[in-house]
């Protein structure tokens, strides 16, 4: 029993700890030449420009002015639970999501092309190697918010 009790704290302290290292953000997160950054090695992140099949994902659709744009994905995002508006600028959006019980954040990233009508998107969990499908399911839950809009 006492050594249960060990473990048990151990894995809480360890999962605390991840947390907290979850709150910083990134160093390399933004847009870089135009493009989203790529996905890291972990199996923890979803792009619309990742060459491998299982990270890809579909851009998302839009028309009209950036700042139109841009608006209506700010309040998709902060409509989402655990969602946070974290950075605005010109044409590019991101958003911070913390989980309600172990308070792990992510990064949700949009880039939007105006000409082209598409929204780039890349989500990324800070911390862990797989996320169980989390960044996807984010992702699809955004498309369906955003084109309901």
């Amino acid at each position: 029993m006492k050594y249960l009790l060990i473990l048990a704290v151990a894995i809480l302290g360890a999962l605390f700890g991840l947390s907290r290292m979850s709150a910083r953000t990134p160093d390399r997160i933004g847009p870089i030449d135009g493009r989203l950054m790529g996905c890291p090695g972990p199996d923890n992140c979803v792009s619309s420009e990742a060459e491998e099949a299982k990270r890809r994902i579909a851009p998302l659709n839009a028309t009209g002015p950036v700042d139109e744009v841009m608006n209506r994905l700010s309040r998709v995002f902060e409509s989402m639970e655990g969602g946070e508006v974290a950075e605005r600028r010109g044409n590019y959006l991101r958003a911070v999501f913390t989980s309600r019980l172990w308070r792990f954040r992510d990064d949700l990233e949009c880039l939007y092309d105006e000409e082209s009508g598409s929204i780039q998107v890349r989500s990324a969990s800070r911390v862990g190697y797989s996320d169980f499908g989390a960044n996807r399911k984010r992702v699809e839950r955004l498309r369906e918010a955003f084109d309901g809009q």
